[in-house]
Formats: C-alpha cells, sequence, structure tokens
C-alpha cells in the first residue's frame, strides 16, 4: 500500500472539486467588507489559474489578486496585500512592525527568505525589562515605548521587491493607499479587537482618535477610514522606505518611542523608550537560507533563527516521521503530536534566539539522529509531563536529557499572515506582525498606524537562572519569534503546498498540525486549517480549541496523563496548494477571525 503522501498527490484534484463546489473566487473589486458599500463576501476556498492569494481579510487578499491580474508576481502580490492589511487589520501589522518572508522561485526551484524581524535599540541590555532589580509585569512593559523594536515591515517589502519583484512599491502601496482613503467596512472582528483595546487606546489621545471616532467604538458595518495612513502610503510610494530610516517618518517614530503621548488624565505610565534615528538608519532586512527536514519523501523549507518556527516545526515533523500517522487512530494522532510538540517546545526554549547573538545548533536540531534521541521519550500509554528538560543537539544521547528543564516564556498570540502563487508557479509566504492585538497601543501621531510591542517576545529574565537563556535583551538583537511561513515541494523541486498562521507561540503548533492533517491525515487543505487545534508548548496543560475540549477524545487522552485547559481559538491560517493539473488552491479559516478570504485570478469554474 502506498504512504498517504504519494496517495494524496493521486487525488488532490478530486479532493479540490469537493471543496470548491460554491467557491468560486469573487472578482478583486468584491471584496469582504467593500469601500463602505457593496455586499461582504468572504470565501475559504477558491481553485483555478493565474495565481492565488489567501490572507484573513478580503479587501487585502482582492489587492493581492488585482496586481496578478495586472501582470504582477507572487512578491508584488503578497507586498501589496501586506500593505492593505496594515488597512483593515491594524491590530495585527503594518509599516510599525516586521515579520519573515518565505519565497519558491519557481524558474531556479529554490527557497529562499528574509528575516525582517524588529530589533532592540542599540543601547539596549539585559535589564532592558527589570526596574530595581525585578521583571516588569508584562502590562507595564507592553503600553509603553520600552516595547518598540525597529520595524522591519517596510524594509521586507523593499528588499523582496529589489531582489524578486517585478513591480515599484509605489503602484503596490496603490490598492492599500486608496483601501485607507476610502474606508472599509467595519465587521464584528474589528470592534471586538477595538473593545478588548479600548482601555488602552485611551491612553493615547491620537490612538483614541483614529480607533474610537467620536469617543466610541467603531459602530458594526460603519465606514472605517484612515486618511493619515493614505497619508504614510503616498509618501512611502513617493521617497521609498528611506522614508521610514532616514526621514521624516522614522524621525517621528524616534520621538512617539522616546516621548510617549500619554494623555495626562489617563494615569498610565507609559514608560519611554530609547530608539534613535541611528537605529532605523543601521537597521538591515536580513537575507538568508531557510531551514529545510525531509518529511515522508517531500522537503519542508520555513524561516531560520532569529524565528524559532522553522526549527521547532521541523525537529517536531522529524519527531514523528518514524511513526504511521495515516493508520493511528485520532487519539494515537494527538497523542504524538502533542508530544512531539512538547519535546520541540523544550529544546527551542533552551537553544534558539538570534544567532547573531547567540550559538545556534539549527543545523543539529534539525537533523534526523537527534530526533530519533529524543522520539524514545514518547510512550504510547502514558503522557509526559513538562516542564521537560531540554536534550543536547550537539550530542545526542538516546531517550536522554541535556540539562535543567525550564517554562517556555510568554508570546502574544497575534500576528497575520498571508500566501500568495502566481501564474509563474512562484510562491510566498509570508507572516507579519505588531505583537500583540493592537501592539504597544501606541499611533505615531498624523502617520495613521500604531507601533510594535515586539521587544516583549524578549525574556524579561531566564526562565530558570539554571539555565541559559538565548533570548534575553541586547543591542540590536533581534527577539525570538515563533512565526513559521512553510513551503513544501515534492522530490522534483516543485510545490505542494505552502501555509502560516499567526498566534505567536501557537504559530508552531498550528502549522504543525495543519501540515500533519493535509499531508498525513488525507485532509483537503481547507479542512486541515478548519480542524479544531490542539497546542502543546512544553507546559502543564494542552490547550483545546472547543471541538477538541469538548469531545470524547479529551477524555481517552487524559486516561494517559495529559491535562488539558480550553482555548477559545488558536491561530488563523491560510494556504496554497499546487494542483497536479496545474491549477492553484488557495485556502483560509471557516470561521476563525471572521473567516478568511481565498481568491484566484481565473476561477476553474
Amino acid at each position: 500500500m502506498r504512504h498517504p503522501v504519494a496517495r494524496k498527490l493521486t487525488v488532490l484534484a478530486v479532493s479540490a472539486a469537493v471543496v470548491s463546489v460554491g467557491a468560486a473566487a469573487p472578482p478583486a473589486t468584491q471584496s469582504a467588507r467593500g469601500t463602505g458599500s457593496g455586499t461582504p463576501v468572504k470565501t475559504p476556498v477558491a481553485t483555478g489559474y493565474g495565481g492565488a492569494v489567501a490572507s484573513v481579510d478580503a479587501d487585502a487578499t482582492a489587492a493581492g489578486v488585482e496586481v496578478l491580474r495586472k501582470g504582477g508576481n507572487a512578491v508584488d502580490a503578497a507586498v501589496a496585500t501586506a500593505a492593505a492589511l496594515g488597512v483593515t487589520e491594524p491590530y495585527s501589522a503594518g509599516v510599525g512592525g516586521g515579520g519573515y518572508f518565505v519565497y519558491y522561485d519557481a524558474k531556479s526551484r529554490t527557497v529562499r527568505t528574509i528575516d525582517g524581524r524588529e530589533t532592540a535599540p542599540l543601547t539596549a541590555d539585559a535589564s532592558l525589562f527589570t526596574e530595581n532589580g525585578k521583571p516588569l509585569a508584562l502590562a507595564d512593559a507592553v503600553s509603553s515605548g520600552l516595547s518598540v523594536g525597529t520595524p522591519g515591515t517596510p524594509a521586507t517589502w523593499a528588499k523582496a521587491l529589489d531582489k524578486w519583484g517585478s513591480r515599484k512599491l509605489g503602484s503596490l502601496l496603490a490598492p492599500a493607499e486608496r483601501l485607507a482613503r476610502d474606508g472599509f467596512t467595519v465587521d464584528e472582528t474589528f470592534r471586538s479587537q477595538t473593545a478588548a483595546n479600548e482601555q488602552r487606546f485611551r491612553y493615547f489621545p491620537d490612538t483614541a482618535e483614529l480607533f474610537l471616532p467620536g469617543g466610541e467604538l467603531p459602530a458594526l458595518g460603519s465606514t472605517f477610514k484612515n486618511p493619515d495612513l493614505a497619508r504614510t502610503y503616498r509618501e512611502l510610494a513617493r521617497e521609498g522606505v528611506d522614508a521610514l530610516y532616514r526621514g521624516d517618518l522614522g524621525e517621528d517614530i524616534v520621538e512617539t518611542v522616546n516621548k510617549p503621548p500619554v494623555d495626562p488624565a489617563a494615569g498610565w505610565n507609559a514608560r519611554p523608550g530609547d530608539l534613535s534615528e541611528q537605529d532605523l538608519a543601521a537597521y538591515r532586512a536580513k537575507l538568508q537560507p531557510p531551514t529545510k527536514t525531509s518529511y515522508r519523501g517531500l522537503d519542508v523549507y520555513s524561516i531560520a533563527p532569529s524565528s524559532s518556527g522553522g526549527t521547532t516545526v521541523g525537529e517536531a515533523l522529524n519527531i514523528l516521521e518514524r511513526t504511521d500517522l495515516s493508520k493511528a487512530s485520532e487519539a494515537a494522532y494527538l497523542h504524538r503530536f502533542i508530544e512531539a510538540s512538547r519535546i520541540a517546545f523544550a529544546d527551542r526554549g533552551r537553544w534558539v534566539g538570534d544567532p547573531a547573538f547567540e550559538d545556534v545548533p539549527a543545523k543539529e536540531l534539525l537533523s534526523q539522529r537527534y530526533a530519533d534521541s529524543r522520539a524514545c521519550l514518547i510512550r504510547d500509554d502514558a503522557a509526559l509531563t513538562s516542564p521537560l528538560a531540554p536534550g543536547d543537539p550537539r550530542h545526542p544521547a538516546s531517550c536522554g536529557a541535556g540539562g535543567t528543564a525550564a517554562p517556555t516564556t510568554y508570546e502574544g498570540e497575534n500576528t497575520t499572515h498571508l500566501t500568495t502563487a502566481d501564474k509563474w508557479g512562484n510562491v510566498v509566504a509570508y507572516t507579519l506582525t505588531i505583537e500583540q492585538t493592537g501592539g504597544s497601543g501606541i499611533t505615531v501621531p498624523g502617520r495613521g498606524f500604531l507601533l510594535n510591542n515586539e521587544l516583549t517576545d524578549f525574556s524579561f529574565a531566564p526562565a530558570n537562572p539554571a539555565v541559559h537563556d538565548p533570548n534575553l535583551p541586547g543591542p540590536g538583537k533581534r527577539p525570538r519569534s515563533s512565526i513559521a511561513p512553510t513551503i513544501v515541494l515534492d522530490r522534483h523541486g516543485k510545490p505542494v503546498v505552502a501555509v502560516g498562521s499567526p498566534g505567536g507561540a501557537t504559530i508552531i503548533t498550528t502549522v504543525l498540525q495543519t501540515l500533519t492533517g493535509f499531508l498525513d491525515r488525507g485532509l483537503p487543505l481547507v479542512d486541515a486549517i478548519a480542524a479544531p487545534r490542539a497546542s502543546q508548548r512544553n507546559a502543564a496543560q494542552t490547550e483545546l480549541e472547543p471541538g477538541l475540549y469538548d469531545s470524547a477524545l479529551r477524555r481517552e487522552l487524559e486516561a494517559l496523563g495529559h491535562a488539558f485547559k480550553a482555548n477559545p481559538e488558536i491561530g488563523a491560517a491560510t494556504g496554497v496548494q499546487r494542483l497536479p493539473d496545474g491549477r492553484w488552491l488557495a485556502a483560509a479559516e471557516k470561521t476563525r477571525r471572521g473567516g478568511g478570504s481565498a481568491m484566484v485570478v481565473r476561477s476553474a469554474g
């Protein structure tokens, strides 16, 4: 009997036909929220030709498809989609943030990546988030200038377009500028995210004026406009990204970070940062090789450190490699998935940080030999307990641990992901972020965008003083991320699937579960994305979405010693898949974050 991966590649066209019934892509001018008019439309799956785009928002997806229709490539479409997400998903991404960009070049059949992570000021040290020798409370750090790293998103756009794009930045910002100027229709997700941040948004007058129009939450169904952001996009279109890294826009960011504009009546101590124009001028988006691991005869590529996404997903896949998950019961599959995640997170915490500052054994973490030495910890009849001690990938020992256990440090659960493909076969998986929902809560006056709180992804202090922590702050250092944009190629170097997700540290488990659901369990991509999720991050309890928490599977797993807690929503993935007949299938969430948006240039129907 053939392995499920080989079997899947022969039935993908059938599966796609089943899941895409009634899911033809709407035209690029039709969107989920429109520009203040039109009927909201979101479609979680679309199949067709000419290229594809999937994101959490239909206005943003439509912006990318518009670029593809006009002859742009997947990189161009990714930048246009990302810029539009800065308008409609401003609490998740934007000019004030960063991210990681993974690109498949169809001509050379190679994968390349850009690390566009934010960086700490050049004056930062390990005590960045301590006062009087004690770590700050997270809430005190988040809504402050201390939390803001040098933005990497504009530099990422410029680097990607310079290396692989076919259009100028100015033309790609045009759809987003139009969307910011004319407005979009407020949906329940935007309103609820605003409500969740209302108190801290009121600390900062410019944020309150923009996101709480008239002092109130934006009304469901109203048109939300952001003329300041439209002007910012026009400036970037005219002057290029140097407007931020060496120009007036950068000066405004520095002033805002170092003197956060707080409402005097709010009673909030927004601690100042220490960002400088030198920090902005010194910033570079880094072109670097991807991580690579083999799984079921396929090659899995992702982002290398400073993100831990590629190494941790890759290690977990290697741990699962020796188990035929296609034949396992649902409970046995979830047990193995949870345990592989637990082990990989134990190693992540000990070994992964910014490689410019830390000795990160990425190659060893991704070796099958090391994975096998860790996989033997997994028992079929009992769950492991956390925190689990890390192994030593430099000196693998069968079923051995190489150090003292330390708990996984906090990481915010927001961000956004987009996936694009074009008629030439190029693919982009791009995850971008301003960290938690609403970032720092600080809007740059007159500029229309929020600043990130990305530096809170650093450990404020070692999780365990007895264990080296590779993720403490440092001058110009990138905080560790869990972002994991992933592209899977077949043995001929052609794309099979590309996926990614937001969700902080849950990104890793979301990508891992989506990949195994699709590659091993035989789920169509849209259903692998929609499946109820579990997330184990070397913690005492595994988080479960309601579809698992309320099921009989939970009781089966508890009988093995697993402990659980409920999480109402984990991640919000998107993906694209290359079908055997040359069509693209784009897939997004069915319900999470109000559902996602998948479109193709030309519908198969």
